[in-house]
């Protein structure tokens, strides 16, 4: 089965809009909507085939059309206007936009021509897949974000062995970032010692690039990966603001294939950013009630705060053990989520590791893994076919 186009509608105008969103949803594709300010980050989360975009000012639609071209090289752009303007046609055109349309004059027009302009780049995708085998390019990476409303879940663990075991199972480049600004966490699990943080990056936010990343994170010596080590300092991360985190997500995005991020527990500006940013939220929820307890409390405050997470949050289960007074298969009942992975409650394999500051994962085959390392693979395989 054929899965279905992205097609993004950006406007300001609420009419022209929905005059906009009829027509789109008429082709049965998955169609979403933005505002102008709103149009990068939608493009930055998921890939977006087909975008319908309205020009207000002139400069803004050019370096509209020109980021989302960066983004996606293969999107395709349409622009409606509502005069005629040569000029106007002109710069968009050499600004990447493939079609132009001038409502209401040619609404009509754009009616009767858009689905076969869907059912043509529909086809055009197809071959393209169908020719490309399964390979990392770089563009446009994943950004996955481990978070917990309760402490001691696990997610610190979870996401920085993920990371690791991404990079050895995998020819991705990943990047790890710990954004658990007052107490930090990440840097214990590799025994990182350095005086850079990702605060070192507050200077060239503006300018930010590969290059600049790269200069201030620590490369782990046994798989590659990449670590953005926190600040472990409450008043140098209060200056990380939300501008902050998503730029530096937006370039880690275009820089690596994966962008891991480990999150604080705590709901500020900054970690909301972050979870918008991202393309996958995994919960990290362990079997008991007060965790689940949390868990209803996040899901009714991301409600109010305006944060979606249905179809992106997945939950990762940990401490799975016959023990638990709580089963995996009780809260496939409960949860309104779907359960991502499953990761055993495994204290003597996992504590020496921890303790020690050694990573779970060091080379490819490994001939002992731990029962904690051996789910994290799997989880790790099933996020590769991907």
């Amino acid at each position: 089965m054929e899965s279905k186009l992205n097609i993004l509608i950006v406007s300001d105008e609420p009419v022209l809009l929905q005059q906009l969103k009829n027509i789109a949803e008429s082709t049965e594709e998955n169609v979403l909507v933005a505002s102008t300010t709103d149009a990068i980050r939608e493009m930055n989360r998921e890939t977006r085939d087909i975008v319908i975009m309205t020009q207000n000012e002139t400069d803004l639609a050019i370096d509209l059309v020109q980021s989302m071209r960066q983004i996606n090289p293969l999107v395709l752009i349409i622009c409606i206007a509502q005069q005629t303007d040569f000029v106007l046609l002109r710069n968009l055109m050499r600004a990447g936009t493939d079609e132009f349309f001038v409502f209401p004059e040619e609404t009509s027009l754009f009616t009767s021509r858009f689905p076969t302009t869907v059912k043509n780049y529909a086809i055009q995708k197809n071959s393209r897949e169908s020719a490309t085998a399964k390979s990392f390019g770089r563009g446009r990476g994943q950004i996955f974000s481990f978070y917990s409303g309760k402490g001691g879940s696990g997610k610190t663990v979870i996401s920085s062995v993920l990371a690791q075991t991404l990079k050895l199972e995998s020819t991705a480049e990943v990047i790890l970032i710990d954004l658990n600004g007052q107490y930090g966490g990440v840097e214990s699990m590799f025994s990182i010692e350095s005086n850079r943080s990702l605060a070192d990056l507050l200077p060239v936010i503006e300018e930010l690039n590969e290059s600049h990343i790269r200069n201030v994170s620590k490369t782990e010596e046994n798989s590659k990966l990449e670590i953005l080590v926190s600040p472990i300092d409450a008043e140098v991360a209060e200056t990380l603001g939300e501008n902050f985190v998503a730029k530096l997500l937006r370039t880690s995005r275009r820089a690596f294939d994966y962008v891991i991020i480990d999150l604080p527990s705590n709901l500020t500006g900054p970690v909301i950013t972050a979870m918008e940013e991202s393309d996958k939220i995994y919960y990290v929820l362990t079997p008991d009630t007060p965790a689940l307890k949390v868990l209803k409390y996040y899901e009714d405050l991301s409600a109010r705060i305006g944060v979606n997470l249905m179809g992106r949050m997945e939950i990762v289960l940990n401490n799975i053990s016959k023990e638990n007074e709580v089963q995996q298969k009780d809260l496939k009942n409960v949860l309104r989520y779907p359960i991502a992975a499953s990761v055993r409650k495994d204290i003597k394999g996992l504590q020496p590791f921890i303790n020690k500051g050694e990573p779970v994962r060091k080379v490819v085959k490994e001939r002992k893994l731990i029962p904690f390392a051996k789910d994290v693979r799997k989880f790790t395989r099933e996020i590769l076919k991907q």
